[in-house]
């Protein structure tokens, strides 16, 4: 196994991790920053108020990318154990 081939593996590892937790963090940073400017417009400071939306956005969003984010893992572990199973 080459240094480059560890590379490439690790970048496409990276690059998964990147598009498997992207989504998830930015409906959880946009429903944060919806909220945020919410209570700072409003004076309310409780917050749960923050944590209830941000926690159903984000079951909303795996149940939508869900199907994506199992793919792309399958994918990416079908193409680890082939090279593996070529060494």
């Amino acid at each position: 196994m080459s240094i480059e081939l560890v590379a490439q593996v690790m970048r496409d590892a990276f690059i998964r991790i990147l598009l498997i937790a992207g989504p998830s963090v930015l409906v959880a940073l946009t429903v944060g920053l919806v909220i945020s400017v919410f209570q700072a417009t409003t004076q309310i400071q409780e917050q749960t108020l923050s944590f209830v939306p941000k926690l159903l956005a984000i079951f909303l969003t795996l149940m939508l990318t869900g199907n994506f984010m199992l793919n792309l893992l399958i994918n990416f572990t079908k193409s680890i154990f082939k090279m593996i199973a070529t060494m």
